[in-house]
C-alpha cells in the first residue's frame, strides 16, 4: 500500500480509495 503511493503521485490524491488506486497501478 505505502509503496504504491510513493511510486505514483495519484496514490496520494486518492488516499481515501487506496484499494481502487492500487488496482489501477497494477493494471
Amino acid at each position: 500500500m505505502g509503496k504504491g503511493d510513493i511510486k505514483s503521485r495519484k496514490g496520494k490524491r486518492f488516499a481515501g480509495s487506496k484499494g481502487k488506486c492500487t488496482k489501477k497501478k497494477k493494471n
